[in-house]
């Protein structure tokens, strides 16, 4: 286990320095996130091993039983759709939530992160594509569910995500990458009180590279690091 992870993790390190060359950025800008979602513990410490301090998740159960069994400098990253009736037991183990889609999720991690008197850090995601498949606002919205959320005292707005479409060709998706760019940077525009822009999680497997060329700044690789499920 430790040796395939060791190998696929050289060639993704790999491929990202090759997409920073090409457009002009540094290694340290990018965050390699490791979705590591149905994947065995094992799996998870042998990417750590490798220098691998992120983790996303899907699932809330997956979270509850992986973090408190990794050393405690390990960040989990909720990536998945997160049900509000989930986010009391999750807070805890969380670095990031990049998939908050709606202004009531927002709304219970705002109550939750005010019990727990903590500020968590999270991402809108945005359904570029407009796939009906998907969760997430509207391009359109996501202004207007910004101004709501960044008035929020517990939760702070650190950026944007999307889930690209599946596609055969990477390429494809660059436009989606671009738009989520364009988003970004027109709501940083806006300067609105207690929200950052420093963040975009856009970009899998299969268009990382392609993510990283428009401005990724977390790029979440699953099958590219464990294999595939």
């Amino acid at each position: 286990m430790k040796e395939i992870v060791s190998n696929h993790l050289k060639e993704v390190r790999r491929r990202m320095r090759a997409a920073c060359d090409r457009a002009g950025r540094e290694i340290p800008e990018i965050t390699l996130i490791a979705v590591s979602k149905t994947k065995p513990l094992e799996a998870l410490q042998a990417a750590y091993a490798c220098d691998v301090r992120d983790f996303g998740e899907n699932k809330v159960q997956e979270i509850l039983q992986k973090a408190p069994r990794m050393p405690k400098d390990a960040r989990f990253h909720m990536i998945g759709h997160l049900q509000r009736n989930k986010v009391r037991q999750v807070l805890p183990y969380v670095t990031m939530i990049h998939s908050v889609d709606s202004l009531r999720l927002a709304e219970t991690i705002e109550q939750e992160a005010c019990r727990l008197d903590k500020i968590v850090d999270i991402l809108l995601e945005v359904n570029v594509a407009g796939e009906e498949s998907k969760f997430g606002f509207a391009p359109d919205e996501v202004l207007k569910a910004v101004q709501q959320i960044g008035c929020f005292s517990h939760v702070h707005i650190c950026g944007l995500m999307t889930i690209a479409p599946f596609v055969e060709n990477s390429e494809q998706n660059r436009p989606v990458f671009q738009k989520l760019f364009q988003l970004s940077v027109d709501i940083k525009g806006k300067n609105i009180d207690n929200v950052n822009m420093s963040v975009l999680s856009m970009g899998m497997t299969g268009d990382y590279e392609v993510a990283i060329e428009e401005g990724a700044t977390m790029i979440r690789v699953g099958t590219g690091i464990f294999g595939a499920r």
